[in-house]
């Protein structure tokens, strides 16, 4: 199966890692990157795990994203629930394809990509075992209030654990957007643990240790 028939252009890293409990780690880049920004940052949280990396299908000014906005802060929200089912069928895809358990997938996303994934957790339980954020916030607004029961998943509510970390100086996504969506995951069932680094719209070390320490006791 190729790129095309998967749907995104990704890398695909088998894990050395063994056990029922091994993870896959699903890498969601942010706005302008691809399908190896995160992989360093895979190996670091997890090392021993599979890699699965895909690179977002829509172009922004020619900088790969994984859904539309309009402008800064204001977001396409039919194309974000577009894209998380693009996304989550990717997913089982790759799982066939590679024979990694479908239900082994935890999401790291960073920015762009942090935000699909958290749209993913919302508008389809149960395709993420967990999801670790980074300076993410809310883009579905009131349309993610019901929407974990569209066509895109499973009726079940699912307690997913996501590890959200926040920047206390970020410009992009100030504190109140992601305690907004911390609340709004909490909202639809997700167990949430909030970080805050002293940091800007970036990933801190403290930031990835308290990840590694968080996706090791999953």
């Amino acid at each position: 199966m190729s790129d095309a028939e998967l749907g995104y252009v990704h890398r695909w890293e088998p894990g050395t890692a063994s056990g029922a409990n091994a993870p896959t780690l699903l890498l969601l880049h942010g706005t302008g990157g691809d399908e190896n920004d995160l992989v360093p940052l895979g190996k670091m949280l997890s090392p021993g795990a599979a890699l699965l990396s895909p690179r977002g299908n829509v172009l922004e000014r020619g900088m790969p994203r994984f859904f539309r906005r309009f402008s800064e802060g204001v977001f396409d929200v039919e194309d974000v629930k577009l894209r998380a089912g693009e996304l989550a069928a990717f997913i089982r895809a790759a799982a066939a394809k590679y024979g990694f358990g479908a239900d082994s997938v935890v999401a790291v996303g960073f920015s762009n990509g942090a935000n699909i994934a958290g749209a993913v957790v919302l508008l389809a339980p149960g395709v993420l075992r967990a999801a670790v954020l980074f300076r993410a916030q809310d883009v579905l607004g009131t349309a993610g209030l019901g929407a974990r029961r569209s066509a895109l998943g499973s009726e079940s509510e699912v307690a997913t654990p996501v590890f959200l970390a926040g920047g206390e100086s970020d410009p992009i996504v100030p504190r109140e957007e992601t305690e907004k969506l911390a609340a709004r995951l909490r909202e639809a069932g997700a167990n949430v643990t909030v970080h805050w680094e002293d940091a800007v719209h970036s990933i801190a070390r403290g930031d990835i240790e308290a990840a590694k320490m968080w996706v090791a006791a999953l």
